[in-house]
């Protein structure tokens, strides 16, 4: 039986659902054909709006994946094969429209969910997933709390304290900065989690950091930025979605600064977004995945097959999580939540994001992270 906030939550789901269907956009449903019991991933992500990048890129691996997954004849389970399907939802990278989203994902019959793939959105459903007993993969939402007290509920990316920890090793251990500059959305979880353990971290190697500015939503960047240019900061870390970081890297060029840039994995996608590649030229930000290795060649390749584009992070974590899905079913030999749940901490999948990834019991993944460095306007990987 549905619980009655869902039952009083389905007349807006509905209406929304007009709505949509009016406009040509909302849900999507990507399945096979072949005969056969058919488990039902759901996937919640923005694929309008300003993050709209992230969504599209999640969806479009997640489908690569469950092509070849379905075509090499779906994923044995006991004695049943299954295929997947996917059902993905657009939240504009809002909590309230992720609630939403996620209620008519479980109309449709959803059996385990691969979203959010914002970190606000996760927050907004990490317990109706455990008050409806569901597995829940976050491919890229990254706030520590996602995770929290909720054995439901494991995450493939990086979390934002380790970002912060590992950049800020980077800056400090490995290139030797002493003096770092941060611009960072204040009123982001993510953008400000990364800061607060980047700056402990910084202080705790002996860096120090000449000037942290935050700016608000719709916030032009000059007055953070003629800020930094009259301190002593030799770079700027600027742990922000690439939609910001495109705007600021554009008014630092107008403002004659010249400071290196580093970013974190939101940075992801940022090519696609500035107008001029050199106001972001020799910028390094950390990421999960590089389409130029060796070892991604082959879905590097149906990506792009697929979608006449080179995959991101986003869309290799897309691909990896309905991977990861398929290693705990087999591993399971079950569909039953409460399976699923223990075989996640058992498997160990080679992804296009790390090799060996595992979880812990605390639904964290366990795997290295790469520098991603833009050099004559293409993303290679830093030495």
């Amino acid at each position: 039986m549905k619980k009655m906030k869902k039952i009083m939550a389905l007349g807006m789901v509905t209406t929304l659902a007009v709505a949509s269907l009016a406009g040509c956009q909302g849900g999507s449903d990507s399945s096979s054909n072949a005969s056969g019991d058919t488990f039902v991933i759901g996937s919640i992500g923005p694929t309008t709006g300003d993050a709209a990048s992230y969504g599209t890129s999640v969806k479009q691996g997640a489908e690569v994946a469950i092509k070849e997954i379905n075509e090499a004849g779906g994923v044995k389970v006991g004695d049943k094969t299954l295929q997947f399907s996917l059902k993905f939802e657009d939240d504009q990278a809002t909590p309230d429209k992720a609630v939403t989203a996620y209620n008519s994902l479980m109309d449709s019959g959803m059996n385990a969910l691969l979203g959010c793939v914002t970190s606000d959105s996760s927050l907004a459903v990490t317990s109706l997933v455990q008050e409806d007993d569901l597995l829940m993969l976050t491919p890229s939402g990254s706030a520590a709390k996602i995770t929290e007290n909720n054995p439901n509920v494991f995450r493939l990316c990086f979390t934002d304290p380790l970002q912060g920890d590992t950049m800020a090793a980077h800056l400090v251990t490995d290139l030797g900065y002493k003096n770092i500059a941060v611009i960072y959305k204040n009123s982001d979880p993510y953008s400000a989690g990364i800061y607060e353990t980047f700056a402990a971290k910084v202080q705790e190697l002996g860096g120090t950091i000449s000037t942290a500015e935050a700016f608000a939503d719709g916030e032009d960047f000059n007055t953070q930025l003629t800020s930094i240019k009259g301190t002593d900061a030799e770079v700027i870390f600027a742990p922000v979605y690439y939609t910001d970081a495109a705007h600021i890297v554009t008014q630092a060029a107008d403002l004659s600064m010249t400071l290196p840039f580093f970013g974190s994995d939101g940075w992801d996608g940022i090519l696609d977004a500035v107008t001029d590649t050199a106001t972001i030229e020799g910028a390094i930000f950390l990421s999960p995945f590089f389409s130029g290795d060796a070892s991604s060649a082959d879905f590097v390749a149906a990506y792009k097959s697929a979608y006449n584009a080179t995959p991101d992070q986003f869309a290799a974590d897309g691909y990896d999580g309905v991977y990861v899905i398929k290693a705990a079913l087999e591993q399971a030999g079950s569909t039953a939540t409460a399976d699923l749940i223990k075989a996640m901490t058992e498997i160990s999948v080679d992804g296009v994001t790390g090799k060996g990834i595992s979880f812990t019991a605390e639904g964290e993944p366990q795997k290295a992270a790469k520098f991603i460095k833009i050099v004559d306007g293409a993303y290679t990987a830093a030495e």
